[in-house]
């Protein structure tokens, strides 16, 4: 059985290259994937905030016991102390890429690789080695977002992060119709996921700050020209 969060990495891994490419936010996406599957599983629960800017607050179920250790390892943040969504995509996210493609590589799914930027920097990729369970994954995805069939609860909660990512169009063969209106349908069968629109804000407050730093930094080069 392959974790929701697996089945978004190797949809977000370049199958030959290996690498994120693209994927500016893979650690808060997968971290969102984890916290969908301990939702599903009942593990934990999210009380909705009202108000602009107010993340999902989510609690642990106690004594909630996981047959995963990385769902356990979520689960047993999560338990730490109530926390928002948002803040919790991030926190489960950190080196999730990782160990999870240590996972796939240990089952023969992906390869692991290991080389240096430039001679320098350590760099490790993940090129597939057996795509057709990610080509199963893409098959469900295509009934659902080009086909109109109901989603299951993963295929739906796949669907979810990935149109938080803005990537469904991008995963699938669309059979002809736009890419928005398959954009749109993943934006429908959406609504209502509250780990993947945590994981939507985290993006933007992420793309927000840089945005201002950016800005910062050119009009006090300006100011001191």
């Amino acid at each position: 059985m392959f974790l929701i969060s697996e089945d978004l990495l190797l949809l977000l891994l370049d199958d030959d290259k290996g690498t994120l490419t693209g994927s500016a936010y893979p650690q808060t996406a997968l971290g969102g994937a984890v916290l969908i599957e301990l939702a599903l599983a009942g593990a934990v629960s999210g009380e909705e905030k009202n108000g602009v800017g107010r993340s999902t607050k989510v609690r642990a179920t106690p004594g909630a016991t996981l047959d995963d250790d990385v769902l356990q390892a979520a689960y047993d943040v999560v338990a730490e102390k109530p926390r928002g969504a948002q803040e919790l995509v991030t926190r489960l996210g950190k080196g999730l890429p990782e160990r999870l493609g240590d996972r796939l590589a240990a089952r023969g799914i992906l390869e692991r690789r290991e080389s240096r930027t430039l001679g320098l920097f350590p760099r490790t990729r993940w090129p597939a080695v057996d795509s057709r369970h990610e080509e199963e994954v893409r098959r469900q995805l295509a009934r659902v977002l080009v086909q109109g069939a109901e989603p299951d609860q993963r295929t739906g909660a796949l669907v979810a992060l990935l149109s938080a990512l803005g990537k469904a169009p991008k995963v699938v063969d669309h059979g002809g119709l736009p890419a928005t209106q398959v954009a749109r349908r993943a934006k429908e069968l959406a609504e209502g996921a509250w780990a993947a629109r945590a994981v939507r804000d985290a993006i933007n407050a992420s793309t927000a700050a840089m945005t201002a730093a950016t800005t910062a930094a050119v009009a006090a080069g300006v100011a001191s020209s």
